[in-house]
């Protein structure tokens, strides 16, 4: 059972408790709250020491209640002398609390609090503030992650790098979009000498729409060895590839080789996958392309195709520089 000098001690730290709460309180209410707030912390005094003063009359052994307040008899027992003596410490702290509401509730805020009440707070930068904090954990926890993660890309990279030098191949950067594939073949058919379709029929037109085309026009033109890999309408795929930037694959590839007559070598997640054409006429060229996994295709040249490219470049470019300066103009085309 608590001991007299237990509760007290613990009535005197509730009481300062709660004085340390009602003065938060009363700091942080605005002109708009403070009445509310004196209310509120008048109601938790009284409650504290309506509280209070029903546990010392039970440890003393008076009754609790309407009865004992109509006796007014007093015990004269240490304990009842030590409750008399506890009870104006209760009320004086009570008043005090009390005292303490009506001096804040009348006393006018100062200059700084004046600052404070007009300052308000902007939570559309508490909230932007709290979302960046949060991204920039979680980029953290995927780096973390991400460390102990297979290189999938550096894996890649060393297999196509392998396979370049043992194959005498360049890279040719191809811009990285849903033309890439058919742009790739354009470039490397072009180099080596190939038409990309009758003269009529590629005048004016780009040369990865040319080869879109007729990679649509030749699937159209066999049906039945296309359309079963295919899960969507036929008609609606064929238009798809035709008209818009939609991305090539393995059946554009194959119609290209049929198209061409070309043996088309793709190195792709450390293999290398060859596509022939349907007839295998003697003379028949090869292009190389290299897939990567994010989806876009890389032009590769055999390196004494990217070598005579480089010669006839810079030979055209020589030749137009004489012919500038021999008409009387020095800038460069």
């Amino acid at each position: 059972m608590e001991t007299l000098e237990a509760l007290q001690a613990r009535h005197r730290k509730e009481q300062r408790d709660l004085q340390g709460r009602i003065t938060s309180k009363k700091k942080n209410a605005t002109k708009k709250t403070r009445k509310g707030v004196n209310d509120e912390c008048a109601e938790l005094e009284r409650r504290l020491k309506e509280q209070q003063e029903q546990e010392l009359a039970a440890l003393s052994g008076e009754p609790i209640g309407d009865d004992a307040a109509s006796d007014g008899e007093i015990n004269g027992s240490t304990q009842d002398q030590a409750a008399e003596a506890t009870t104006p410490a209760v009320n004086g702290v009570a008043e005090q609390l009390e005292n303490t509401s009506i001096s804040n509730a009348e006393t006018p805020p100062s200059h700084d609090q004046q600052q404070q009440a007009g300052k308000k707070r902007n939570r559309q930068k508490e909230r932007m503030a709290r979302r960046a904090a949060e991204q920039e954990a979680a980029a953290v926890a995927a780096e973390e992650e991400a460390k102990g993660m297979t290189d999938h890309r550096a894996i890649e990279k060393t297999y196509l790098l392998k396979e370049f030098k043992a194959n005498g191949l360049v890279e040719k950067e191809i811009q990285p979009d849903g033309h890439c594939l058919f742009s790739a073949v354009a470039d490397q058919l072009t180099q080596q000498g190939t038409a990309l379709a009758p003269e009529a029929e590629a005048k004016g037109q780009l040369p990865y729409k040319v080869v879109r085309r007729r990679a649509t026009d030749y699937m159209r033109g066999h049906r039945d060895d296309f359309a079963p890999f295919m899960e969507e309408d036929f008609d609606a795929y064929i238009a798809k590839i035709r008209d818009t930037a939609e991305w090539g694959g393995q059946l554009e590839l194959m119609a290209l080789a049929n198209v061409y007559g070309v043996e088309i070598k793709v190195l792709q997640d450390g293999r290398t996958e060859t596509i022939e054409p349907s007839s295998t006429p003697p003379d028949r060229g090869r292009i190389w392309l290299a897939y990567y996994r994010h989806g876009s295709f890389g032009d590769l040249w055999i390196r004494r195709i990217m070598a005579a490219s480089v010669v006839r470049e810079l030979v055209g470019y020589y030749g137009d520089f004489l012919r500038s300066t021999e008409a009387g103009h020095w800038g460069i085309p």
